[in-house]
């Protein structure tokens, strides 16, 4: 838009010509979408089968899910929530809660398992994408009498193939070096860890989303 001339007094503003120009609009990065608010992704809605044969409902996470999120943390033990976060965590604030179930699906994805009986959820995974749409960093927790059952990997690959039909390149995560389960599974689903060279107790875990399947 160019307004010249422009003229100002007193009285007021007074435009004497205007000139608008258009052109054809930026490239949109993959997964990028030409609305303001991209909407709540219902089609990852579904069911994920565990190794007993036991089915959970799955779906994104939802902005109303911050009661049960809240009560979900209070399922997973201190040492479990310390290898998620790198620190002993006892408490979660309201803000941090809302920063995780109110999410920019244009940025930000969470997908969360759910009980089919009850509703509670018994496990949740995410990702964060950088301001380009080519690298996600990535965050599981599970509720800790859970885990052994095949909930983490059935989310693991859940969250991998979203990243792939968003046309991510790359996914990664960091991995405290004790934490030898999530390590193991990183490297049966295909990624390569790195220690991370100002953190002796971090593994850096990333998975090349390029590669063939």
């Amino acid at each position: 838009l160019d307004i010249n001339p422009l003229l100002a007094d007193e009285t007021g503003v007074l435009a004497l010509d205007a000139r608008v120009a258009v052109r054809k609009p930026a490239r949109l990065f993959a997964g990028q979408t030409r609305l303001a608010v991209r909407p709540y992704p219902s089609q990852w809605e579904g069911q994920l089968s565990l190794r007993d044969g036991f089915r959970v409902a799955v779906r994104p996470m939802r902005p109303e899910d911050e009661p049960m999120v809240e009560a979900f943390f209070k399922r997973v033990t201190i040492e479990d929530l310390r290898l998620r976060f790198f620190h002993a965590v006892k408490q979660f604030s309201h803000s941090f809660i809302a920063r995780l179930t109110q999410l920019d699906y244009a940025r930000a994805m969470a997908f969360v398992a759910l009980d089919p009986q009850t509703g509670e959820i018994l496990g949740a995974v995410q990702l964060h994408s950088d301001s380009l749409y080519q690298t996600a960093e990535y965050a599981i927790l599970l509720q800790s009498d859970l885990k052994g059952k095949g909930l983490g990997w059935a989310l693991m690959q859940l969250l991998i193939r979203y990243a792939r039909s968003e046309g991510l390149k790359r996914l990664s995560g960091e991995v405290l070096i004790e934490n030898t389960t999530m390590l193991s599974m990183c490297h049966e689903l295909g990624f390569t860890a790195t220690k991370e060279p100002t953190d002796h107790r971090v593994v850096n875990v990333v998975l090349d989303l390029s590669l063939p399947v």
